[in-house]
């Protein structure tokens, strides 16, 4: 079934508990179809006047923002060990890859790593966790988490609803096409991220000071 068609299957109080929540874990660190989910609800407020498009912006909002703020707590406290844990259980969303990549970016851009990394879908998963881990101050941390979870949670529910009142009439065809496209979207996006990371994965290992032949690592003269 599709998801929009589950969706209009349940009680308009679950559908912003769902939003709210899926978005929440995804932001925690969890790989969710947040945004899809999203997406899809804010297609259906369009075509259903029982779902209120504010309240369901303030609930992905809150879901987005209340998320990575827990994701924060728990990687401050995990640290380094978290990480490692995590890369052994989820590989492909923690490896050595996405933390190399995920430490370059937080040194360069600081706290609009954690903007940014809102509106791209792998690093939306890991962002508050890894900005714990790496201490950013807090107080960076909420302005770039509240400022990110308010354009990409709100700005993703107003767009989505205003196109689908527009285009009523082909909606049914249009919930389709956003799905295929986000589903494109999100394949493009991990593609460029994962190759992003091979390449930050290799600068980091030439990086590291070579062992003199014969002499064992972590030896000097």
């Amino acid at each position: 079934m599709h998801i929009q068609e589950w969706l209009e299957t349940i009680p308009a109080i679950s559908v912003y508990l769902l939003v709210g929540l899926v978005i929440g874990l995804e932001s925690l660190g969890i790989p969710l179809p947040g945004e899809i989910i999203l997406v899809s609800s804010a297609l259906l407020a369009s075509q259903h006047g029982e779902i209120d498009p504010v309240v369901l912006g303030l609930c992905a909002i809150a879901g987005a923002i209340i998320g990575d703020s827990i994701g924060y707590a728990i990687g401050r406290r995990g640290g380094k060990p978290l990480l490692e844990k995590l890369g052994r259980r989820f590989p492909k969303h923690f490896g050595p890859e996405h933390v190399a990549l995920a430490e370059r970016s937080f040194d360069r851009w600081g706290m609009w790593a954690v903007f940014f990394g809102r509106f791209v879908a792998l690093l939306r998963i890991f962002a508050g966790p890894l900005a714990g881990v790496l201490r950013m101050p807090y107080w960076r941390f909420l302005v770039a988490n509240v400022l990110g979870g308010i354009l990409w949670a709100g700005g993703t529910t107003a767009v989505i609803y205003s196109v689908g009142i527009v285009a009523e009439p082909w909606l049914k065809r249009f919930s389709w096409l956003a799905l295929v496209l986000a589903l494109l979207f999100g394949l493009t996006v991990t593609l460029v991220v994962r190759a992003r990371m091979k390449k930050a994965a290799a600068a980091v290992r030439e990086a590291e000071p070579a062992a003199a032949p014969g002499t064992p690592a972590g030896v000097t003269d």
